[in-house]
């Protein structure tokens, strides 16, 4: 893509089916006049253990720079460094003309330019990563003149559909190719891969922290189902044995096949890139920029991010989309703010224990900030960037304020343990192979509010989550857990293994159909350990992890009925030392169409019994609350968005006022409770007052926009 626009016009065309800063220990007058500094854990050492990543990767708040291929180091890139510095930005992402088609001698000349700025920014005490598109070329001006697809490799190495068509494109088709472009998406198995592999490590010698390789995908922009190139048909029947298929059909085995076989493909080409920048610099650290988040996506480009969850030494940038690209989630439905949450929280699980850094847009100061406030809450790291351009910040004082904040806290943000005792499956097999259907299901609202432009989708309703059916019924139960404020994580399928649900008293499988031998070998020792399961919809394990129907369900011990039985509406089962509660119906599905609080009641009960939660909320629906510990501290994240409804409204700041009830652990006492935001001039911890009565303490607040209330006990 273009540096200087993100991605995000793809969906919106309808195209795809260390230890605190300062603040904490000044006198508050010094506070209040201390300039925002930048912490230092930035150059802790780096991770002694293979598989950890470095500490100021954890703890990254990230912005955009650039230079012009004239740019002298003192005159043109030093201020870029001290501005971003200035912002308490500790990351620096620098992006620079490599989206284009450029010689062997423009790219090792340019490799001068990166080791001026990574030289200046680690005077400075910042970090650079480096952005790389994998699979796409651009070549400038391609359309009438010289191009990598007409005059370069492209033509033998380009992605083409299944009805072998080429997928290069001319600008104007998305944001980020300008009129006149060329656009060239390439094939990971072609001679591509050592090319940019070889740049890569190029790369890896100048001196950079961190490698980012733009969405691995097989763009659907102007084709779809692609890569068929001669390419991937010798991976697809050396893996498989079998031909690429000639149609997309869902119905059909191969085709299947297909669709899962693209996951993996992409997963082994995003492990040589991470792989090859380590052979050069083994500190070096991959963040993939990946656009797929828990919804459809994922199926129709091939990059499923969960697949990555246990890979060592690379990690996701996640795009987290949002509403409008000139308007951000300024119009958003409350049912809207809960899909937000939702992607966020896929991401932080996704990214398994390594750092899940991710995209912050906003349009104006406000939206942009309470954007912020759940990519913090779901444990993700910001990269702030005004929608939709990539190299601009919403609002600098904005960017700066919550930058500090983040800065203040970040142990309590990224080092505390999260509290979870329920968990929501996400099951990319289910994703695929469920019903599926034309829209991605990124949002629930498909219509653009009264001149709001470049909306997310083409204003179908059959785009939305709310008309499909896997998805429909993993977003309500998200948004059933928020709403009656339950802390819980995302579990994502890939790779399921028992350590995955440690820790966890129930387990969501929302209308869970699609599920291999070895994760229905996970979830039944689940159950039959202790745990409570709650399975919803019409074929609970009905097929296998590639969507073929079994004769027996995965799960029917568990379930505690068979195939040749009547389908119970619901059904209590008693398995080994566990619960499996089944619901017949998708009563999360109706939740997120409806609000119906009943059937929120149906998935709701088995948690409530099974995991009653250790803090509870009084207050408006829509505060979010997340739960974490560290030593002595236990964290309430509280995330308002009082401010959205059941139908697009203009956006504004609405405070709310709410109890806290935390129960506290046995044999211990309140010593203090305190609060942090970024909503108020200083991001310091302000004592509130607090009510304990026996094993129970009880804090009123008031939450503008962000809060973090530590409860400290001994």
């Amino acid at each position: 893509m273009s540096r200087r626009l993100s991605r995000r016009g793809l969906l919106r065309a309808g195209l795809g089916v260390g230890g605190a800063v300062a603040w904490a220990g000044a006198p508050a007058a010094a506070r209040a006049s201390t300039p925002l500094p930048l912490d230092r854990a930035a150059w802790a050492a780096p991770a002694a253990r293979a598989g950890l990543f470095p500490e100021w990767s954890r703890f990254a708040r990230l912005a955009d720079g650039t230079f012009d291929e004239d740019a002298d180091p003192a005159r043109d890139m030093k201020p870029v460094v001290d501005a971003l510095k200035a912002q308490n930005v500790s990351v620096i992402e620098l992006d620079t003309i490599l989206s284009n088609w450029l010689t062997g001698e423009e790219f090792t000349q340019h490799l001068d330019k990166v080791r001026s700025f990574v030289t200046l920014a680690h005077t400075a005490g910042i970090r650079v990563v480096m952005y790389y598109p994998s699979l796409e070329v651009i070549s400038v001006g391609g359309e009438k003149g010289r191009s990598f697809y007409k005059d370069g490799g492209g033509k033998a190495w380009v992605q083409r559909s299944l009805d072998g068509k080429p997928n290069v494109f001319y600008g104007s088709l998305v944001v980020w190719v300008d009129p006149g472009d060329e656009s060239c998406w390439v094939s990971p198995n072609s001679p591509w891969r050592d090319f940019y592999l070889g740049r890569i490590k190029a790369l890896a010698g100048t001196g950079l922290d961190a490698v980012w390789p733009d969405v691995p995908i097989y763009f659907d922009g102007a084709l779809t189902w692609c890569d068929a190139s001669s390419w991937a048909a010798d991976a697809f029947k050396a893996d498989t044995g079998l031909a690429l298929p000639a149609k997309a059909d869902f119905s059909a085995l191969p085709f299947r096949r297909y669709v899962e076989w693209r996951h993996r493909d992409l997963l082994q080409w995003q492990l040589d890139i991470a792989s090859a920048g380590r052979s050069v610099n083994p500190e070096l650290v991959t963040f993939v920029e990946t656009v797929s988040m828990d919804y459809q996506y994922a199926t129709l480009v091939g990059l499923d991010g969960a697949y990555l969850r246990k890979a060592e030494g690379v990690s996701q940038m996640w795009e987290v989309d949002v509403l409008a690209n000139y308007d951000g989630m300024r119009h958003a439905t409350a049912t809207d703010w809960t899909c937000l949450i939702s992607m966020y929280k896929y991401a932080r699980a996704a990214s398994g224990t390594k750092p899940a850094w991710a995209f912050s847009y906003g349009w104006k100061a406000d939206d942009a900030s309470l954007v912020m406030a759940e990519l913090l809450a779901a444990g993700c790291n910001p990269y702030e960037v005004k929608s939709p351009f990539k190299n601009e910040t919403t609002d600098k004082a904005m960017r700066t304020r919550m930058y500090a904040f983040v800065a203040a806290n970040q142990d309590k943000l990224f080092d505390a343990t999260r509290v979870a005792e329920v968990g929501v499956y996400h099951s990319s097999a289910s994703r695929d192979f469920v019903s599926p259907t034309a829209g991605t299901g990124m949002y629930a609202n498909t219509k653009a509010p009264s001149g709001v432009k470049d909306w997310w989708s083409s204003g179908s309703a059959e785009e939305s989550c709310t008309r499909q059916a896997w998805l429909g019924e993993f977003r309500g139960t998200v948004k059933a857990l928020v709403y009656a404020h339950v802390p819980f994580t995302t579990v994502t399928s890939p790779f399921l293994a028992a350590e995955d649900l440690a820790g966890l008293k129930v387990l969501m499988l929302p209308n869970l159909q699609a599920v291999s031998d070895a994760e229905a070998a996970v979830l039944r020792g689940f159950v039959a350990g202790g745990g409570t399961v709650v399975v919803t919809g019409p074929a609970p394990t009905a097929l296998d992890e590639l969507g073929t129907a079994r004769g027996e369900y995965a799960l029917a011990d568990v379930l505690g009925f068979r195939k040749g039985d009547p389908l119970p509406a619901t059904l209590q089962n008693r398995f080994g030392s566990g619960v499996c509660w089944y619901v017949k119906d998708l009563p999360g599905h109706s939740y997120l169409a409806k609000t119906d609080s009943a059937a929120a009641d149906r998935i709701l009960a088995p948690v409530r019994a099974a995991a009653p939660p250790a803090v509870t909320l009084t207050g408006d629906s829509r505060i979010h609350l997340e739960l974490s510990r560290r030593g002595d501290d236990t964290v309430v994240q509280l995330v308002n968005f009082t401010c959205f409804g059941d139908t697009p409204a203009a956006f504004r700041t609405t405070p709310a006022t709410c109890t806290v009830a935390l129960t506290l652990p046995e044999g211990r006492r309140v010593l203090s409770a305190t609060v942090s935001s970024p909503d108020t001039a200083s991001p310091a911890p302000q004592p509130v007052p607090f009510t304990a009565t026996g094993t129970t303490v009880d804090v009123t607040l008031t939450v503008a926009q962000y809060s973090l209330l530590t409860v400290t006990t001994g």
